[in-house]
């Protein structure tokens, strides 16, 4: 099994990489790009690529790939340079070849390093009320694990599987492929510390979306954290974002404002003891920001701690 440990000392975190079951080196920092408006998008990752950003994360849901792909283009960055992930869309898990081929022409790129099955969910492309009858997320990955085969996508992985549903997917006879990476909602107010055991027990790599506990968060009234960030002199976004780096996942911070999207990069030099690790760890606030209550299963059973 591959180490999913952190390659490069605490002083470097954004060069950091992380080593996937595959032997592909993830970035430790990427990019999120969730909830963010159109035409932020483009500059955002420009400004993240100049910046040292090398990985950016999107999906098609988002609706964002083209600007994502126009930002990396105006970046003057090579594609070869670039960690890119993107995600299949719950009423396209029936149509998975032409799902990436969507995200490919949207993004303008042959390939993708990571691709995503974005929720354990197969919608009904006509009722997005309706879960497929004669379909799961099974199957989908059957076809997922096609893929890497065809060029067009360097690494698979999931997105929003807690214990129960990875069990599932891994105990399937047809599941041959592991996968590399489970991305997964990761913050001091949804730690997830059994699921992301769980994860690293099956070599599978974790990210943390929603790492800043996005936008309004009660996490930036959390006394801790404030305090915490003050006497670092730092800002509350770079100690979650270390906080995570230092407990062996990949972080996706999201902005689309130039100074925070830089200031959030800047996390060398300097890192958390193991006694401010172990304070973020005790926060006792609990919330999440995305749910499943939108979705037609429940896909979240409170396994995750």
């Amino acid at each position: 099994m591959t180490s999913t440990k952190a390659t490069s000392s605490h002083t470097l975190a954004a060069s950091k990489t992380y080593t996937l079951n595959t032997g592909a080196k993830i970035p430790a920092i990427g990019l999120g790009t969730w909830q963010s408006k159109p035409h932020e998008v483009e500059n955002a990752v420009e400004i993240a690529l100049r910046k040292g950003y090398r990985h950016i994360d999107t999906a098609l849901a988002y609706g964002n790939e083209a600007e994502v792909g126009a930002g990396i283009k105006a970046s003057g960055v090579p594609r070869s340079e670039i960690w890119l992930t993107t995600k299949l869309d719950n009423p396209w898990h029936k149509r998975v070849q032409e799902g990436i081929d969507s995200s490919l022409k949207s993004l303008g790129t042959d390939y993708v390093d990571l691709y995503l099955m974005h929720w354990p969910c197969s919608t009904d492309p006509n009722d997005l009320k309706k879960h497929l009858p004669d379909w799961d997320f099974i199957k989908t990955w059957q076809e997922m694990q096609k893929l890497p085969a065809t060029g067009k996508v360097r690494n698979i992985g999931v997105s929003n599987f807690g214990i129960k549903n990875l069990e599932k997917l891994l105990n399937d006879p047809s599941t041959k492929i592991v996968p590399a990476v489970n991305q997964v909602e990761l913050h001091p107010n949804n730690p997830s510390p059994k699921l992301v055991a769980y994860n690293t027990s099956k070599g599978i790599h974790t990210t943390g979306y929603s790492c800043l506990g996005s936008t309004n968060s009660p996490l930036y009234k959390d006394e801790t954290l404030l305090a915490l960030a003050k006497a670092k002199g730092k800002t509350p976004q770079q100690v979650l974002l270390a906080w995570g780096i230092q407990k062996g996942w990949s972080v996706l911070p999201k902005s689309v404002h130039k100074e925070r999207i830089e200031k959030n990069y800047e996390l060398d030099g300097w890192d958390l003891t193991a006694e401010e690790v172990k304070k973020l760890d005790g926060l006792p606030d609990r919330f999440k920001v995305c749910g499943d209550d939108w979705l037609p299963v429940k896909v979240f059973f409170g396994d995750d701690e």
